[in-house]
């Protein structure tokens, strides 16, 4: 039997906890059997978080004895990891243990150096800060999992469930991973990554600066056609002068900058609108549905029509919906 070590610490996300224990403790095999074992440990008796206080019946010498550990994200107001469960987890990867992080788990296996020199991923809106933190690791923002053999991450809770049929699929196969998603009420593989949930934010420009103007005026008139040299006239500014001051102040290229502005402005106009392709496409000023859909795929990762069906309110009232399809990843 495949013994997996769920790892609470202090402030433990509840969510990013439970889906492990859940998919894995429910899982079985075609005659009935359990082929995980699944084992809550910390470092000290009793964890506390927020809402809740855990008794953990597993101490950190869980950690040695496991097949896999699984190390949850833990909230905001969470202490740094003690050295004593960072060098755990440094021993169980040394003695060849599968280690998992879920969400901002992520940070505590970078502290402890197990994410030096690979491709990871936790939830996009703390991608940043680690690729800050550790600037050793290769930060992948915008899919739900990297597999890279012995060490997985995956981004928010959701994508947690994804990561965790995907370990149980590569352990005992398809069926047994198929029984799993469908005890969890979950495709077993859905379409896109992180990108379709990523506020796809402009680049900042400093107030007061000469940028501020012509960019506004982008904004008010974007499904206009805007040529370089149109931007470059309104600061005054020969073309080359323009692009250069304009990747200084804001990191980018005007073109990048424009094609931006109208991807978001799809975004609304799908989330909040009934109109079909061919008018967001217009309306966000793309030369043609067929250019929208595909600058839209590359930059949100899947289709307008499936963003809409996840992210537009409906009958019910929902602002989110399942997707599904092919599973967004990086395996290595």
């Amino acid at each position: 039997m495949h013994t997996v070590a769920v790892l609470a610490l202090d402030h433990v996300v509840a969510a990013d906890m439970a889906t492990p224990i859940e998919v894995f403790g429910r899982a079985r095999l075609a005659d009935g059997r359990r082929p995980y074992r699944v084992r809550v440990c910390a470092s000290q008796p009793q964890v506390v978080s927020e809402t809740f206080t855990l008794t953990a019946p597993y101490g950190l010498e869980a950690l040695r004895e496991a097949d896999t550990v699984v190390v949850p994200g833990c909230s905001e107001h969470a202490a740094p990891p003690g050295e004593e469960v960072l060098d755990e987890l440094r021993a169980a990867a040394a003695a060849g243990t599968r280690i998992v992080s879920v969400c901002t788990g992520a940070f505590i296996l970078a502290a402890a150096g197990l994410l030096d020199g690979l491709r990871a991923t936790t939830h996009w809106i703390a991608a940043g800060r680690l690729a800050e933190l550790y600037p050793l690791v290769d930060v992948r923002p915008d899919v739900l999992y990297v597999d890279n053999g012995q060490i997985l991450t995956s981004a928010g809770a959701s994508a947690a469930l994804d990561l965790c049929l995907h370990v149980v699929r590569r352990d005992f196969g398809s069926a047994v991973a198929a029984d799993s998603a469908r005890l969890a009420v979950t495709p077993l593989e859905r379409e896109g990554g992180q990108a379709q949930f990523i506020v796809h934010a402009l680049p900042p420009v400093p107030r007061g600066s000469l940028l501020e103007p012509v960019l506004s005026w982008i904004e008010d008139n974007l499904a206009q056609e805007v040529t370089l040299a149109e931007l470059a006239a309104r600061c005054g500014l020969s073309e080359r002068t323009f692009s250069r001051r304009f990747r200084e102040q804001t990191g980018t290229t005007p073109l990048q900058w424009l094609l931006r502005a109208r991807v978001r402005r799809a975004q609304f106009l799908l989330e909040t609108t009934g109109h079909g392709v061919e008018r967001i496409a217009a309306q966000a000023g793309f030369g043609s549905p067929t250019a929208f859909r595909e600058r839209f795929k590359r930059v949100v990762g899947v289709t307008p029509q499936t963003y809409r069906a996840t992210f537009r309110a409906g009958a019910d009232g929902s602002g989110e919906r399942a997707v599904g399809a092919t599973v967004t990843a990086v395996t290595g």
